[in-house]
């Protein structure tokens, strides 16, 4: 449980459980600082803060400000910060303050180190910008910090989306992970409305045949699954898939790029031995996929890697313009790529 009743690190960075499933203290505490850049986080500690102050007060009556701190006047925040004017609970949302002018920022702090019974000021800020010492200023204040960062790295989004299961009490595993990723893409608002409608959706059982049923419609699905296919020698396999996905108007160049990094990741992990944990961080792929690409690259000899990286490499160029026909250089491709795995399974 994080108590929000003290000053410090409540975290919303989607490590451990996001924001809006937390448990919250009785006591809601006067100053807030949302710290960081990612929109979903931020908006969930602003909801949690607010619905923390509406439970304290015993009413859903209790009104909540929202100014961009860079924009409004200093008046205009001293009438709004007044205490003469709090009659009853309030909360007050103070946006952008990163960018606020010296007159805001010394009001801000000085409103936040007095403010009036009933009043939660909640200050966002990205810890930057022209106003970066006031982040400092309301921490030293004793402001409960939560910890929003922009999520942009893999490693990080996938431990968001397992954060949001596990929040929605579902376990998956690091291929179910890594298979919504690729099917819903990198934005986290998409991917945490994927979670919990994939929840939804089978009563909590979601897997990565789950994702992709749900998910079919998604080019970069397919292409992986023709990629599987090939780089595993099933030639007739990846053609007939190749051919619906192909009629159902699945972009050339998706299908392959999933060609290309399956064919790469083979090249990358062949020369390597040893336990796939102990590698993902040097190569910075999932355990699971490194282990995956070691059982397909024993079918695949150095020189028909080298092979398959020409054609892939060809393919990108032919899907992007430089054939005449690119349903034809697409599906020999894909069928020279499954050749080259069915020689290796023979020798």
């Amino acid at each position: 449980m994080v108590d929000i009743g003290t000053g410090g690190g409540a975290r919303c960075d989607g490590v451990g459980r996001p924001w809006h499933h937390r448990r919250v203290s009785q006591q809601v505490p006067g100053l807030h600082l949302v710290l960081g850049e990612e929109d979903l986080l931020i908006e969930r500690a602003i909801t949690a803060v607010a619905r923390s102050a509406r439970s304290q007060a015993g009413t859903g009556d209790v009104p909540v400000n929202r100014l961009r701190a860079g924009e409004v006047s200093t008046n205009e925040l001293a009438e709004l910060l007044s205490p003469s004017l709090f009659a009853d609970e309030r909360v007050v949302v103070l946006e952008s303050a990163a960018e606020a002018g010296k007159d805001a920022v010394t009001l801000i702090a000085a409103a936040a180190a007095d403010l009036p019974d009933g009043t939660v000021l909640v200050v966002v800020h990205t810890g930057g910008g022209r106003a970066k010492a006031l982040a400092g200023q309301l921490r030293d204040l004793g402001a409960t910090v939560h910890l929003c960062p922009k999520i942009s790295k893999a490693s990080e989004r996938a431990d968001f989306v397992r954060s949001e299961f596990k929040a929605l009490k579902a376990s998956v595993n690091d291929a179910t992970v890594t298979v919504l990723i690729d099917a819903v893409g990198s934005d986290i608002r998409e991917l945490a409305s994927a979670c919990s409608q994939l929840v939804a959706d089978t009563d909590g059982r979601v897997d990565v045949a789950a994702v992709r049923r749900y998910h079919s419609g998604k080019a970069e699905v397919k292409g992986f699954d023709i990629a599987d296919k090939a780089v595993v020698g099933d030639i007739e396999g990846s053609a007939e898939a190749l051919r619906w996905a192909m009629m159902s108007g699945e972009p050339r160049v998706v299908l392959a790029d999933a060609l290309a990094e399956a064919v790469h990741t083979i090249a990358r992990v062949k020369p390597l031995s040893g336990d796939p944990y102990r590698l993902a961080g040097d190569l910075g792929m999932p355990p699971w996929r490194i282990q995956k690409a070691q059982k397909q690259s024993r079918r695949w000899s150095r020189e028909n890697v080298a092979t398959a990286i020409r054609l892939v490499a060809k393919l990108n160029a032919d899907v992007k313009g430089a054939a005449a026909d690119a349903d034809y250089a697409l599906e020999s491709a894909v069928r020279q790529v499954a050749e080259l795995a069915a020689d290796g399974s023979h020798r």
